[in-house]
């Protein structure tokens, strides 16, 4: 099937990839400019740019699709039909509609629940055993089309946003391809999503990252595995700012935000109820480092307590 394939980050490249290697005909790939990034703001490519610039693929980086200078490009293209993941911009309706089958959209949640930007998050927040991938037919509303298929998958007691990540950007490859043999088969058939148990995974902010050690230790687990690797759950010490990056809940009771015990196994704080496990941890300005190597670089003993309105950013 001749395609235009709008995505950015590494969720979208797997797809990308995934369809290039079936067969399909690229016909064009949209993505993000080039964003600075790091203390020198160096500009640098997205994942889906890389992988296009790799494969030859024809390449186009608007800065909105609203312009008829962009509709021109996307018309002369000729495709039968746009396949969209994690792009980031806003689709017009006449841009959806553009291709004779429109548009389609590789979702990593299972529609109704949590349209928009974070679902991995925000599903790992939530506590939900499940998630998985929607193919949905693209409209004007936020990812409130028409399902065409979706595949569930569960969310292990350990799984981080990047691990999760990582398995629905796979499922999302490996069902768009499905996806595409069926849809050309006449084979699937669009259901309606039902508004019952709809919710919004509202984008991250790097204010949500800092814990309140007032809540239950098994909300604030969640917390550090959601937002693993991004942006970090985040606490602070004195004037030290910390980011905790894997951490357990247990059965221990104290004051919110004082430490229990500092050991090789780990950091034990108090929570709201419960406590929590520190067993990988990151100062300001140092690395990533398992509780015990930690310690012996910036000691701490039972009695110190934490900030209950953590710093977000080290």
């Amino acid at each position: 099937m001749r395609l235009i394939f709008a995505g950015t980050p590494e969720f979208a490249a797997r797809a990308l990839a995934a369809l290039h290697g079936a067969g399909h005909d690229i016909a064009l790939v949209l993505t993000r400019p080039d964003r600075p990034t790091g203390r020198g703001l160096k500009l640098v490519p997205s994942a889906v740019k890389a992988l296009a610039l790799e494969h030859g693929l024809p390449l186009f980086q608007p800065a909105n699709l609203k312009e008829e200078q962009a509709s021109e490009r996307l018309r002369a293209a000729a495709a039968e039909l746009m396949v969209v993941a994690a792009y980031g911009l806003i689709l017009p309706e006449p841009v959806l509609a553009l291709p004779p089958r429109g548009a389609i959209n590789i979702h990593a949640s299972l529609l109704p629940r949590w349209r928009g930007a974070a679902p991995i998050q925000r599903a790992i927040l939530a506590g939900d055993a499940h998630t998985g991938i929607s193919i949905m037919q693209m409209d004007r509303g936020l990812d409130t089309g028409a399902v065409l298929t979706a595949e569930a998958i569960p969310i292990a007691a350990d799984d981080t946003g990047g691990s999760l990540h990582d398995k629905l950007a796979d499922l999302g490859a490996r069902l768009i391809v499905s996806a595409l043999a069926q849809l050309e088969r006449g084979e699937l058939k669009p259901r309606p999503q039902a508004e019952a148990g709809a919710s919004y995974a509202a984008k991250i902010s790097k204010a949500e990252a800092g814990i309140d050690w007032r809540e239950p230790a098994a909300a604030i687990e969640r917390k550090v595995r959601a937002f693993n690797p991004h942006p970090g759950a985040a606490s602070s010490i004195g004037n030290v700012g910390l980011k905790i990056w894997h951490a357990g809940a247990i059965t221990a009771e104290g004051a919110p935000g004082t430490i229990l015990e500092a050991g090789p196994g780990g950091i034990v704080v108090a929570c709201g109820s419960g406590a929590l496990r520190l067993l990988e941890l990151q100062r300001a300005g140092g690395k990533r480092l398992a509780a015990a190597q930690f310690l012996a670089g910036f000691p701490l003993a039972a009695g110190a307590r934490l900030e209950i309105s953590a710093k977000t950013t080290i």
